[in-house]
């Protein structure tokens, strides 16, 4: 195979991840000895270094096909290893692996590195369950492309205990990559080893020479360099701190400091937050760097109540410093910033990175100050899209963008990342024509920069690709989108996270949209569930899924839970936003129609005023959603007989459907036929009768129109005609009463929850 893109595939169960890990740090960072150097061995010309390596971090859902992402890198490796045990020989998706790669034809190029259990233990009776290599491993490949019955015998190196062991192994696996003798690359890397001894010896003994030189040196100009000492000594005593709380915390790595215990990074992350409070009071630098660190890492676990009292902490201790460093305290309260808009404290959020940002703007002429600044815009354009103030947030990350182009060029994560944020914005201020071009341009550019292997950055604009596609009601290519970033985010960060939970759950929003409510309702309660238990009960993050999901529940006709459900939502928000919000009122609007169907139109009439003054506060005249309160609030009206009223309500939603969507939109239709509805009421039934027809038309031919509004629709029209047959005389029961039978479908897609927040 001509120049393989990828050196070697890992193949392994999730349950060695570690050895994964390892195995996937030791063979990029490993150099060959350079007198190998551009030798030609049956794998090519021996490279510099062994990269890049692919790490399938995660095994997927049990399935047939391994999906074009893997079958990809598949193709493009040149070797593949698989990490053998008892873990691995059951995998089902490992031995697909395994599969696909033979039938590339390249079964000569699959090493195996043994970590646990015993080689063919399946012919051992009663150790079948230590059997380590899988099924596809032990024998051919047969005719059908599937396992045969001829026995094979796998190209291994062993790191059990007392085996090869780690180095060894690993070396075994490199010369096997490189097609050189193990023997040979051992000789090499022996002779190697000892120039690098006589190296050292060599550097030590400069080393004491030049410190002795400079001690000499600092004695002499002490009077001229006293600062400039102090701060070396500064510097020189914080990194040896640092250096030696990290050795510290990773002996518990090491099998005879951990005797013989597992450790995972979340016990040593634990193990290191709590070391850092005690054993650095005394040095308040390095405690305030480490504490920073340590606090960004739990946050990008999802972990924010860990995160934050670590982060709260390093802004403190960074202002009560001497001579602060104001690009260390702007970096740490663009952190601190962070976790608190993911925590929903947007006010202190707000505060933190307008502080930051206004230390960074004072260093203009500094690139690093620069990049801070882009960073402080971005987090705080972020958090104001989360409140939905979506004009100031486009002000904020479009400084950013502009900043980052200038300082890193037309291509970069941090561009990619804003621009997708910017997308998100824009879409959510009203225009979602002028936010899909945009949201392409930073997919296109995200798929650049990481070759469409995973990366939280790709699963992330992914995801928010198929939230605008789904907005348009491109639902075939957004469910595409939703599933690959979830496939991608359960490989980088397992199977609970937060931004897991949010993939989920646009998939099940989609599966909603076409129909399939049970394994909607499977994934919105498993999404549920995972929030509550991340960030609790009364965040807004889990309110948002219990409405998608009390949505799901008034689909199914299970109204007295949904009302239930969606009141607490309301309760939730209103706690958590202190000032208008579209999430409030996208609730406000989905209970008052909802109470509207119900016949209650006392608590309809003051949700529905509630979430339009709240609307009018937010967005500008022109919006869609200040539409959508006007036409709930136009059937409202309807089904109370105030039919002047009504006309000019649905009126004035038409005119801003038409423009914002289309004349022939679907919601569009819906304030249409609520026009209609109240020029029938009001005797005029020619230009009714033209409304009517219209609306229902495309009400009953559209797929996405809800069912709630084509059964409406119907019956606006039925009713127009009984009143043309009876004279016009008043119908005994309203419009609304009539039209809502107890089960049927009434989530409007545009109140339904599907967009998601976005995740940074």
């Amino acid at each position: 195979m001509a120049a393989p893109k990828y050196r070697a595939f890992i193949s392994y169960s999730h349950r060695d991840s570690r050895w994964a890990s390892w195995l996937h740090a030791t063979l990029e960072s490993y150099r060959p000895p350079k007198p190998l150097l551009g030798t030609i061995t049956e794998r090519g010309p021996v490279p510099k270094r062994l990269t890049p390596i692919f790490r399938d971090r995660d095994e997927l859902p049990s399935a047939v096909d391994l999906g074009a992402l893997v079958n990809a890198a598949l193709e493009d490796s040149a070797c593949q290893i698989v990490i053998c045990s008892p873990n691995s020989a059951k995998s089902r998706w490992v031995n697909e692996e395994i599969l696909a790669f033979k039938r590339l034809g390249r079964e000569d190029r699959i090493f195996s590195l043994i970590v646990a259990g015993e080689p063919n233990a399946t012919d051992m009776p009663g150790r079948e369950l230590e059997e380590c290599f899988p099924p596809a491993l032990r024998f051919k490949l047969g005719a059908d492309g599937g396992i045969g019955e001829l026995r094979t015998e796998p190209i291994a190196a062993d790191a059990r205990p007392g085996k090869d062991g780690k180095y060894r192994a690993a070396l075994k696996l490199v010369a096997g990559l490189l097609g050189v003798g193990f023997d040979t690359l051992r000789q090499r890397e022996q002779q190697r080893r000892n120039r690098r001894l006589v190296a050292f010896s060599c550097v030590a003994m400069a080393g004491m020479v030049i410190t002795s030189g400079l001690a000499a040196f600092a004695v002499v100009q002490r009077d001229r360099a006293q600062r400039e000492t102090v701060i070396a000594k500064t510097e020189a005593r914080t990194a040896q701190e640092t250096t030696r709380f990290l050795v510290d915390l990773f002996k518990v790595s090491d099998p005879s400091e951990a005797r013989g215990n597992t450790v995972t990074a979340r016990e040593m992350l634990d193990k290191g937050a709590a070391r850092v409070q005690g054993e650095l009071a005394r040095e308040p630098v390095i405690q305030a760097r480490l504490m920073d660190t340590l606090g960004t890492v739990y946050m990008g676990l999802g972990l924010y109540p860990q995160a934050r009292p670590l982060l709260d902490q390093a802004v403190a201790t960074r202002r009560r410093l001497p001579g602060v460093d104001s690009l260390e305290l702007s970096d740490s309260l663009s952190h601190q910033g962070s976790v608190m808009w993911r925590q929903a404290d947007y006010a202190a959020g707000e505060k933190a990175y307008r502080e930051a940002i206004r230390l960074d703007a004072a260093r203009p002429t500094e690139r690093q100050a620069q990049i801070e600044l882009a960073t402080s815009l971005y987090g705080l354009g972020t958090l104001l899209a989360s409140e939905g103030r979506y004009a100031q947030a486009q002000k904020n990350l479009r400084a950013a963008l502009r900043l980052q182009q200038d300082v890193f060029g037309s291509s970069d994560p941090a561009i990619a990342r804003t621009m997708k944020d910017l997308a998100r914005a824009v879409a959510d201020g009203g225009d979602l024509n002028g936010a899909i071009p945009l949201m392409r341009r930073a997919v296109a550019m995200q798929r650049a920069l990481y070759h469409d292997q995973p990366h939280p950055d790709l699963a992330e604009v992914l995801n928010d690709m198929g939230l605008l596609l789904d907005e348009r009601g491109d639902l075939d290519e957004s469910e595409k989108f939703y599933r690959e970033s979830l496939a991608m985010y359960r490989r980088l960060l397992g199977d609970k996270h937060p931004y897991v939970a949010t993939a989920i759950e646009n998939v099940a929003l989609i599966l909603q949209d076409k129909g399939d409510l049970a394994g909607a309702e499977a994934l919105f309660m498993q999404s549920l569930q995972m929030r509550g238990e991340l960030v609790g009960k009364s965040h807004p993050d889990y309110a948002l899924t219990l409405f998608n999901v009390a949505l799901l529940q008034y689909d199914r006709g299970e109204t007295e839970q949904a009302f239930a459900n969606i009141r607490q939502v309301l309760a939730i928000y209103r706690k958590a936003y202190s000032a208008d919000q579209p999430e409030t009122a996208r609730v406000l609007n989905t209970l008052g129609f909802w109470s509207t169907m119900a016949g209650d139109t006392g608590e309809a009439d003051r949700y529905l005023e509630e979430a339009l003054a709240m609307r009018r506060r937010l967005f500008d005249a022109h919006h869609p959603d200040v539409a959508s309160s006007l036409m709930m609030l136009a059937i409202l009206r309807v089904s109370e007989q105030r039919y002047p009223e009504a006309l000019q309500l649905a009126q004035n939603a038409k005119s801003i459907y038409s423009a914002a969507l289309s004349p022939d939109h679907w919601r569009t239709a819906i304030a249409e036929s609520a026009e209609g509805a109240a020029l029938t009421g009001l005797g005029r039934y020619a230009e009714a009768q033209t409304d009517l027809t219209h609306s229902y038309s495309i009400l009953s031919k559209d797929g996405e129109a809800p069912l709630v509004y084509r059964t409406l629709a119907q019956h606006y029209l039925e009713s127009l005609h009984r009143r043309e047959r009876h004279g016009g005389e008043e119908l005994s029961r309203s419009a609304a009463a009539a039209a809502a039978p107890a089960k049927i479908a009434v989530a409007s897609a545009q109140e339904k929850g599907g967009a998601i927040k976005p995740m940074r």
